[in-house]
């Protein structure tokens, strides 16, 4: 059946949503698009402009059921009723990168990972762009890589990758493989099966060849027990904090950061990365191998990794008011990227917490709160978790179910010389509409204090 003639149905009108739709109909499909939520208008204008035909506020199913194939947004489950009719009658489902792989040859720098995904994804992009290099941002963040492709195409694109979007992916194949860290997460999508997370997480290595390059944390024990089980054809670059024998990227005893790839050797010292705490070195590490791998000149690798200017809502300074600072963390959506913020503070902190939980373990901070945190809020609809799990370790302790009575309980319990991280461990969903709102709130609300 020839192109021209394929049904295709996009389920779901987000970024990646949209750019499928446009792709698809730049390539001859017959291509509907359906939303059972209301369509921001931002996108409805691009589709109506397009001339694609779409519904929002339900699924027309008859319509859905009559696709050759579905691209599916990450963000849908695959246990919702839409989904699981699809799946009832055998309707191949993939994702808009998928989707997107099918119409391009050009080389594909693919991040996952728990933890650090957008700050690599982007220093990485911030390396390339500052080499010269026409790079396309896409994935998670930028424009939609389907929306590129058919629009705006590059020769190299750099891919933040969830797992949401590798379970969809079967022929795409990354040039470049970055793998950061894989700690529990998401695991209400995974049927609470830490494994079936991390076979989401490794299906970054598909299709891979000899010629491609897989980049990893060697020190990661998830990672390392996975790799004893299989097999990869790609040549392996493994990071770790310290020099092991096969590590292309380490900190040595002068606290130098060491690149040691077979194209390039380069060393700088650790205090110039523009990125603090142990995490963002990982990170770019991660990024200086990539950069290594694409033959970036090193001097254009070093002035990158010293002037990268960070990523909202990761460790971002909103405001010192009355000698407190106040940090945006809200990208922390998961424990152990909570771990990271906190192990990064220098000063006393009292921690927000809370919001949308998908089966945390707050164990792992435990050590780090006490060691640190003088005081946590709780924030959210439901706090019983967090206040049941921490109330025996931390003396000072608020439940609070809005943005407004979170950051007035904070004014109460730190004085000049602490730190306020809002850093919750948890999804936004509860009280947000997305971790960038709730962050954006947060930070209009720290600022609202300075006129108060």
């Amino acid at each position: 059946m020839e192109d021209m003639k394929r049904r295709l149905v996009v389920l779901g009108a987000g970024e990646s949503g949209t750019g499928a739709a446009i792709l698809a109909k730049d390539k001859g499909f017959d291509v509907f698009l359906s939303d059972s939520g209301h369509i921001s208008p931002r996108y409805r204008a691009v589709l109506e402009a397009e001339g694609i035909e779409f519904e929002e506020g339900s699924h027309t199913m008859a319509r859905i059921l009559a696709a050759d194939e579905v691209v599916k947004s990450p963000g849908i489950p695959v246990d919702v009723p839409v989904m699981a009719a699809v799946l009832a009658k055998h309707i191949p489902v993939i994702s808009e990168i998928e989707f997107a792989g099918r119409y391009t040859d050009a080389k594909m720098v693919c991040i996952t990972g728990s933890n650090g995904k957008t700050t690599t994804t982007m220093l990485i992009h911030h390396i390339l762009i500052g080499a010269g290099i026409d790079a396309g941002l896409a994935g998670n963040v930028g424009r939609s890589l389907a929306w590129q492709v058919a629009r705006e195409p590059h020769p190299v694109y750099v891919v933040e990758l969830s797992s949401f979007q590798l379970d969809n992916m079967y022929d795409f194949k990354a040039n470049i493989a970055v793998l950061l860290n894989i700690t529990p997460d998401h695991l209400d999508r995974y049927e609470y099966c830490m494994q079936n997370y991390v076979n989401a997480k490794f299906r970054i290595l598909q299709n891979m060849t000899p010629r491609d390059v897989f980049i990893f944390w060697k020190d990661d024990p998830v990672i390392s027990e996975q790799l004893r089980r299989i097999s990869t054809e790609a040549r392996m670059l493994p990071f770790s904090e310290h020099a092991e024998e096969d590590s292309a990227a380490y900190i040595d005893a002068e606290n130098e950061l060491i690149f040691n790839t077979p194209g390039t050797s380069m060393s700088m010292p650790r205090a110039d990365l523009a990125l603090s705490g142990l995490h963002n070195v990982f990170n770019s590490m991660a990024a200086g191998l990539s950069a290594c791998v694409l033959n970036i000149r090193k001097e254009d690798i070093r002035r990158a990794l010293e002037d990268f200017g960070g990523v909202e809502h990761r460790l971002e300074h909103v405001a010192e008011i009355g000698g407190v600072e106040w940090i945006n963390d809200s990208k922390a959506t998961n424990v152990n990227s909570c771990w990271y913020a906190l192990e990064a503070m220098t000063r006393p902190t009292v921690l927000i917490l809370g919001g949308k939980d998908k089966g945390n373990d707050y164990s792992e901070i435990l050590p780090l709160v006490k060691n640190k945190v003088t005081a946590i809020v709780a924030m959210g609809k439901d706090n019983a978790k967090i206040m049941e799990f921490f109330s025996p370790h931390v003396a000072r302790i608020a439940d609070t179910h809005s943005l407004e009575e979170a950051v007035e309980a904070c004014r109460g319990f730190a004085v000049a010389g602490d730190t306020v991280l809002l850093s919750p461990c948890c999804a936004s969903f509860d009280l947000f509409n997305s971790y960038e709102d709730r962050g954006r709130r947060f930070k209009a609300a720290v600022n609202a204090l300075t006129h108060s």
